[in-house]
């Protein structure tokens, strides 16, 4: 009998399964590795107790917005527009949309700089990913693309083994995980907005609770929906762990210090080996490739939704012309700017992480007062645990904020 619900437990799980996993682990793209790489080049192990908080708060996060989706049904924009009106809605997502384009650009960029390590030129790599991206989700199903998603997932581990590629001291990383350090300085705290911002990415709330309501998870399929999320905001902080400790252990300690991810990949070879080396490279073509995929379908997404447009990857171009028609577009402009000459790619990747954790209070607070909201959510209201460490999340960003804005007029 006990191994009957055992089973039956695994199978829910196993249909259940990918909305969490593939929006927690899609964080860990093109600009999420720069800012990691640069994390660990420039800072060594100094900031991995940063990643201890910033699971936590994203494991609360993401886990509102699940249940929000089974609770309600509806995707987050759509929910913001019904309770907080349509002009807040559209320039929401008017900023949103402007983020999301420099991210996407970051994840073209992050296809450019993974395989030019190959000797492969951007004009190929970033006009091809272009079309097997749109393809995709255009032409094919929700099962199917989270099919795709779900097997880039488990590329991530390249990163873990470049991570135990570089021979790190392991006490000095146990040292710098559990032992909190800060520093007043610019460069420390638009590091640590950086992070926040692309472990917890605006974009991943709309994106999560969309793939839930499209997939038609249900109330009865929640605590299985929960294991799935909650393993995802588990994994990609170790994916993102490895990265900092890979180039901590080597550049950080030869003083080295890199500009983008690629840098890193490229930086990593005399000092770790080549295989270190490819695994980096390979793991940010990976990583770009998924987001690209992932980001403009998120857009998409959102802005159908906050505008009451018909949406969703089992739809045909003609069901949701609006749908289709702003994916397309974020991935033409996406690579196309990424083709352009002397384009300042480092600062698009770097800065767009940036712009997420400026961004991400103000998504943050709509969320709260939505699942705090007994009419919309019933039984499924926020616990005050929850509610405790949303709001010391929001304060952070924003003092966080404050402190970056504060300490660049200074340089200024």
């Amino acid at each position: 009998m006990k191994d009957n619900k055992f089973f039956r437990n695994i199978t829910i799980f196993l249909a259940v399964m990918g909305p969490g996993i593939i929006t927690a682990n899609v964080d860990n793209d093109a600009g999420g590795i720069a800012t990691y790489s640069l994390a660990g080049a420039h800072f060594g192990y100094g900031l991995l107790w940063s990643l201890i908080p910033i699971t936590l708060a994203l494991i609360v996060v993401q886990e509102m917005c699940a249940r929000m989706a089974v609770a309600t049904g509806k995707g987050l924009a759509d929910l913001i527009r019904e309770n907080f009106g349509v002009k807040i809605t559209f320039y929401l997502m008017l900023i949103l949309f402007i983020v999301n384009l420099s991210n996407v650009m970051a994840e073209f960029a992050g296809v450019a700089a993974g395989l030019e390590i190959f000797h492969i030129s951007k004009f190929i790599s970033v006009p091809l990913s272009g079309v097997f991206v749109w393809f995709l989700v255009v032409k094919g199903t929700y099962k199917s693309v989270e099919k795709t998603f779900l097997l880039a997932c488990f590329f991530y581990v390249a990163y873990v083994i470049s991570g135990l590629l570089a021979h790190p001291q392991w006490h000095d990383v146990l040292k710098g995980s559990v032992i909190p350090t800060f520093h007043l300085d610019i460069h420390y705290i638009i590091m640590l907005v950086g992070l926040v911002g692309t472990t917890i990415a605006p974009w991943m709330q709309f994106y999560l609770q969309s793939s839930i309501v499209e997939k038609g998870i249900s109330v009865e399929e929640y605590k299985h929906l929960r294991l799935d999320v909650v393993s995802g905001c588990v994994l990609a902080p170790v994916v993102a762990f490895f990265i900092v400790v890979a180039c901590a252990a080597t550049l950080f300690q030869a003083g080295v210090r890199i500009e983008t991810a690629k840098d890193a990949a490229l930086a990593l070879q005399p000092l770790a080996g080549n295989y270190a080396s490819w695994l980096f490279a390979f793991g940010l073509f990976n990583a770009s490739l998924f987001a690209a995929s992932v980001l403009p379908l998120s857009t998409a997404y959102c802005i159908c939704e906050g505008m009451g447009w018909e949406e969703g990857v089992d739809k045909r171009f003609e069901e949701a012309p609006q749908f289709f028609s702003l994916y397309t577009a974020m991935i033409v402009i996406g690579a196309g700017i990424v083709l352009l000459p002397e384009f300042p790619l480092l600062k698009i990747m770097y800065f767009s992480q940036v712009g997420n954790g400026v961004l991400l209070p103000f998504i943050l607070i709509f969320m709260l007062l939505l699942s705090n909201n007994k009419d919309i959510m019933g039984e499924f209201i926020n616990s005050k645990i929850f509610n405790a460490i949303a709001v010391f999340t929001i304060a952070i960003v924003i003092l966080l904020t404050m402190g970056m804005i504060i300490f660049s007029q200074n340089i200024l």
